[in-house]
C-alpha cells in the first residue's frame, strides 16, 4: 500500500517533498491556501530579485561611460516593472502546478489543520475534507514581523510584501532593519533614484556578517548618497504632512516620504492544530526538529521557515527532499544529512555579497586556527573588462590540512561564484584542489584559484 503523505504548504519545501515522494510511489496530497510555489518565494524572493535585477541594469548603464560608450540614461517604468514581476510569478507558478499534476500530486486549495497524529482537516470553498496520513509535513512558511510600535497602512508605512513594487516610487524611503532584506531594499530603491535612509540598530549593516564584508557595503551605500543611522533602534513611526518620521531610541528622527519595515519574520504556526497532534512548538512559534526534520512526533515533519533553521528557499527545498527520502525509507542507503553550517548564502546588493562555511571572525572568536587568503577583484582582468573591480574573494582554510572551511565574496556575480567554494566546503576539498582546477580565462572565477594559493 502506498504511503499516504499529506503536506501543508506548497512553498519550496512542500513542493520538493511532494515531487520527490510522488516520483518514488507515495500518494501525495498537497494543501495550499495562497499560492502554489510559496508565498515567501513568489511574493518575496522572486519579486525582490526581479526588482534588484532592474536596479542592477540601471547601475550597469551608469557605468557604461567607462566602457567606451557615450553617456546613456535609464529611467524606471514602474508599470512595466510591475508587469514584468507578475509575468515571472505567473510563469513560475504555472510550471510548478503543471509539474505536480504530471507527477500525480493532488493539490487541494484550502486551509489545513491537524486534527490528531494522523488526521488533517482541510477547509475549502466546498466545505471540510478529512484526510488520513501516514506521514505529515507542515511547511506553512512565515510572514513579516510587525512590532507593537508600528501599524503598517500599505500607503506610507509598508511591510516588505507591500513593496514589490510599492504603490508609488518613494521620494525618500526610510528602511528599518539592516539585515539581508533591509540592505537589498536600500540597494534597489537607491538604484531607482529614491533617497534612502537606513536605520541600523547595531554598529554595522549585516550584523551577522564578516565586518570587512559589511564595511564594503557601507562604503558603497555612502558613495551612492544613502544616509546611515548607525546604532539607532527604531521605536516608533509617525505620519506627518510630508510623509513619515521614524523615532529612534537615541533621540534621532529619520524623516522621509515612506517607511519600510524589514525586521524579521514570524512563523505561521497558529491555527494548525499542532498541539492537537502532540507536536511541540517553542516560545517563538517554531517547531523544533532533528536532523531528519522530524518533530517530537516522528511521522510529523516541519520544514522551511517553520523549522526555525536558515530562512532560505534553497534550504527549504533541500529539507523537502531529505524529508521525502526519510518518509519513503530511503535513508537506509547512503544518506547525507543537511548541514546548515555549510549552506551558501547571498545578498543581492550592488555589489553582490556571498558567503559559505566558517567565517573569519567566527574562527577568531572561538580560537580556531585558520589560514585566510584574500584577493581583490581589482587585479582580475574580467572585472576590469566589466568596468566593475569592486570587492574581493576571501578563502578560509585549515592550515594543517589545507581543507577549505569557508569563504566570502564581495563583487559582481558573487552569488554564482560562491557555488565553487560551497562545493569545496561540502566535499572537504583542499585549497590545492581549487588551485589545480582549470578555469576559463578571462573570468571572475580566476580570483578563486588565486585566493586559494
Amino acid at each position: 500500500m502506498a504511503v499516504r503523505f499529506v503536506i501543508l504548504g506548497a512553498g519550496p519545501a512542500g513542493n520538493q517533498a511532494a515531487s520527490y515522494a510522488a516520483r518514488h510511489g507515495a500518494k501525495v496530497t498537497l494543501v495550499e491556501r495562497d499560492v502554489v510555489g510559496g508565498a515567501a518565494h513568489l511574493w518575496d524572493c522572486i519579486p525582490s530579485k526581479a526588482m534588484i535585477a532592474t536596479g542592477g541594469a540601471m547601475a550597469y548603464v551608469e557605468r557604461s561611460e567607462g566602457m567606451g560608450l557615450a553617456s546613456l540614461d535609464a529611467a524606471l517604468d514602474p508599470d512595466a516593472l510591475k508587469g514584468r514581476i507578475t509575468a515571472i510569478e505567473d510563469r513560475l507558478r504555472t510550471s510548478t502546478e503543471d509539474l505536480l499534476s504530471d507527477q500525480g500530486v493532488r493539490v487541494i486549495r484550502g486551509t489545513g489543520r491537524l486534527t490528531g497524529p494522523h488526521g488533517v482537516a482541510v477547509e475549502t470553498t466546498d466545505g471540510t475534507e478529512e484526510l488520513e496520513a501516514d506521514a505529515i509535513l507542515v511547511a506553512t512558511g512565515s510572514r513579516p514581523r510587525i512590532p507593537d510600535w508600528c501599524e503598517p497602512d500599505g500607503d506610507r508605512i509598508l511591510t516588505t510584501r507591500q513593496a514589490y513594487p510599492p504603490p508609488v516610487l518613494p521620494e525618500h524611503l526610510v528602511v528599518i532593519g539592516s539585515g539581508v532584506t533591509g540592505v537589498e531594499f536600500v540597494h534597489m530603491f537607491a538604484a531607482f533614484g529614491s533617497k534612502v535612509t537606513l536605520v541600523v540598530s547595531r554598529q554595522q549593516v549585516l550584523p551577522n556578517k564578516d565586518p570587512e564584508v559589511a564595511a564594503a557595503l557601507e562604503e558603497e551605500f555612502l558613495r551612492r548618497g544613502v544616509r546611515l543611522f548607525i546604532g539607532a533602534r527604531a521605536v516608533g513611526i509617525d505620519r506627518t504632512d510630508e510623509g513619515v518620521a521614524v523615532r529612534c531610541d537615541d533621540g534621532r528622527v529619520a524623516r522621509g516620504s515612506h517607511a519600510l519595515l524589514a525586521i524579521g519574520l514570524v512563523p505561521n504556526s497558529e491555527g494548525l492544530g499542532l498541539q492537537d497532534a502532540g507536536v511541540d512548538v517553542d516560545e517563538r512559534g517554531y517547531v523544533p526538529v532533528n536532523h531528519h526534520c522530524q518533530s517530537n512526533v516522528p511521522h510529523i515533519y516541519a520544514a522551511g521557515d517553520l523549522s526555525g533553521k536558515l530562512p532560505l528557499s534553497s534550504v527549504a527545498a533541500m529539507q523537502g527532499r531529505k524529508i521525502a527520502e526519510h518518509v519513503m525509507g530511503m535513508q537506509a542507503r547512503e544518506h547525507r544529512h543537511l548541514d546548515y553550517d555549510k549552506a551558501p548564502q547571498a545578498v543581492f546588493t550592488e555589489p553582490e555579497i556571498a558567503e559559505v562555511g566558517v567565517a573569519e571572525t567566527e574562527a577568531f572568536a572561538t580560537g580556531r586556527k585558520i589560514r585566510v587568503t584574500k584577493v581583490p577583484f581589482s587585479s582580475n582582468p574580467k572585472a576590469l573588462i566589466n568596468n566593475d573591480a569592486r570587492g574581493f574573494v576571501k578563502i578560509v582554510s585549515d592550515p594543517a590540512t589545507g581543507i577549505v572551511l569557508g569563504g566570502s565574496i564581495v563583487g559582481g556575480h558573487a552569488a554564482e561564484l560562491i557555488s565553487v567554494l560551497a562545493l569545496a566546503v561540502n566535499c572537504n576539498l583542499r585549497v590545492v584542489d581549487v588551485v589545480d582546477s582549470l578555469l576559463v580565462h578571462p573570468s571572475l572565477a580566476e580570483s578563486l584559484s588565486e585566493a586559494a594559493e
